[in-house]
């Protein structure tokens, strides 16, 4: 395949996410024939390979169980289908220093003479293990890449070179990698980290969070609000953005808010709610009136547009800023469609917090020292809302509410205090559950909120509500009830916070006193990336 007299590096390929059979495919097998990989001893889930491979760009992605993989952990590219393969660059390892009077001549194997891929023993040494006598790992983890005019350490022995020639490599941009572990000089625990997450938010985009398929709902604001409150519900999502056919744009969000402020608004006559009120008040109406009381008390800033939103090509690091400034969970990712195709917004995803946290989890997945701030217990961090008996000054005060409260007090205290949930306790303080914004939807089950006010309503009923629902936010969007937050206790690391908040459904994690389970603290996705991403 190479040509006689080509010179071949040896090459480790490594899988460490399991499976039952893996195989390796590339530009160097000419995406037709596929290299088995071999269990690690020692390793449970990894599998590996070794293929001689000449120098230069090389492309190539993981079977795993018959359904093609890629690697998120490590550098890949996209064509224009879509089709995310891994990228690698071999180099021509320079020659150690020998000793003229014991230098022999190597013979060439007459297995590089052939023509296909050389696949060779895999070494004994330790899957990240490297030195001039093993293999190149093509599985080396990745650190955020420095900027093209960045001096590579000399101690790396880094495979990804900065691109000279943009014509030989086009679409590929100019970059280099460092080891992760590589400590940035003169830098504390919390700048190194905070400037390496910065780093990879920086130049990483919003399309990297587009998953390859799903849904998305959208509702037009002609829609009655009884019907989007109930499609909200049906669809088991907490937000939609709203679709104008006359200007053929999005022009907001109808969210989990509105519905409590609508509820909380109708219910303050003292009447149960009637059909007939929800049926004669559109989601454009109640927008106009929401804007006008708004602007009336000055509550709302005219220079804010209606709609925050962000394109694919933007940064991570932008869509943070911007779901941070913004307070809200969810945004709209939008692009603009073809004059072929109308030429209008299309809606492509909803992005969140949770979403870039789980890039940054697959980023840093193998490489834990890259980020030391992350192993100091969370009782040595400034982040979070905590109870006053914690003796944690500066911080915001926990608020929380009993079994036995209405959930109209609940509602107001989610309002007063601008979170988006309330961790619920017990007469001794023992973490019962948590109770969200988005569990107003729950009430759309069986039309509970014509029947009931929110007055009558105590926090423990509105919770048997949720945990009963099926299709709604309480079960299938929220990945199940007991996936809804999870707990920590002050002792555990910021990493172990982190690593639970990227388990689907997960949105905060409640501190608890070990043994008595009594409520100490909560953290949600919010004060994470306030702290990683504040100076």
């Amino acid at each position: 395949m190479y040509g006689e007299g080509a010179i071949l590096i040896p090459t480790r390929f490594v899988w460490p996410y399991g499976g039952r059979h893996v195989h390796l495919c590339g530009s160097f097998t000419r995406w037709r024939e596929t290299l088995p990989m071999s269990p690690v001893d020692g390793h449970h889930n990894w599998f590996a390979v070794v293929c001689s491979l000449p120098p230069g760009y090389h492309q190539y992605k993981f079977i795993v169980d018959g359904e093609w993989r890629h690697d998120d952990a490590q550098h890949s590219i996209r064509d224009p289908l879509g089709n995310v393969n891994n990228l690698l660059l071999v180099k021509e390892p320079e020659p150690l220093p020998v000793d003229p009077q014991q230098a022999q001549h190597v013979q060439q194997g007459p297995d590089q003479q052939g023509g296909g891929v050389r696949m060779d023993p895999l070494p004994p040494q330790h899957p990240h293990q490297q030195g001039p006598a093993h293999p190149p790992l093509a599985q080396e983890p990745q650190a955020p890449l420095p900027q093209p005019d960045a001096a590579l350490p000399p101690s790396s022995s880094s495979h990804f070179q900065p691109v000279a020639n943009d014509a030989a490599a086009p679409g590929l941009e100019r970059a280099v990698s460092i080891p992760s572990d590589t400590p940035v000089g003169g830098l504390s625990d919390a700048d190194a980290t905070k400037q390496r997450v910065a780093d990879f938010l920086n130049r990483h985009t919003v399309y990297e969070l587009l998953p390859e398929s799903g849904k998305v709902v959208a509702l037009d604001v002609t829609l009655p609000v009884k019907q989007a409150f109930h499609a909200l519900y049906e669809q088991a999502v907490p937000s939609a953005p709203l679709w104008d056919v006359e200007s053929q744009q999005f022009v907001g969000m109808l969210s989990a808010s509105d519905f409590i402020t609508i509820l909380r608004q109708i219910n303050s006559t003292g009447a149960v709610l009637s059909e007939e009120e929800l049926e004669t008040h559109t989601i454009a109406a109640w927008k106009e009136e929401k804007a006008a009381a708004q602007a009336q008390a000055g509550a709302r800033d005219q220079s804010r547009p209606a709609l925050v939103s962000v394109e694919p090509d933007e940064s991570l690091r932008k869509l943070a800023d911007k779901l941070l400034e913004a307070g809200v969970a969810t945004l709209p990712v939008l692009a603009w469609a073809s004059q072929q195709e109308g030429g209008c917004q299309q809606l492509l995803h909803l992005a969140s917090l949770s979403g870039v946290l789980k890039c940054i989890g697959r980023h840093f997945r193998h490489v834990p020292n890259s980020l030391p701030l992350f192993n100091h217990p969370l009782a040595a961090l400034p982040l979070g809302t905590w109870a006053a008996d914690t003796g944690r000054p500066g911080l915001r005060q926990l608020c929380v509410v009993r079994e036995r409260d209405r959930l109209n007090q609940a509602l107001d205290a989610l309002l007063a205090v601008d979170v988006s949930a309330l961790p619920v306790v017990d007469d001794n303080g023992a973490l019962v559950d948590v109770y969200a914004r988005n569990d107003i939807t729950s009430l759309a089950r069986d039309r509970i909120y014509t029947r009931r006010q929110l007055q009558d309503l105590t926090l423990k009923e509105a919770l048997s509500y949720r945990n009963q629902d099926t299709s709604g936010l309480g079960g299938g969007a929220g990945g199940g009830i007991g996936q809804r937050y999870n707990i920590c206790l002050r002792s555990d690391s910021l990493r172990t916070v982190v690593e639970k908040l990227t388990i689907p459904g997960v949105r905060r994690i409640v501190c608890v006193e070990a043994g008595s389970r009594r409520v100490e603290g909560i953290i949600t996705l919010t004060d994470i990336f306030k702290f990683l991403l504040q100076p």
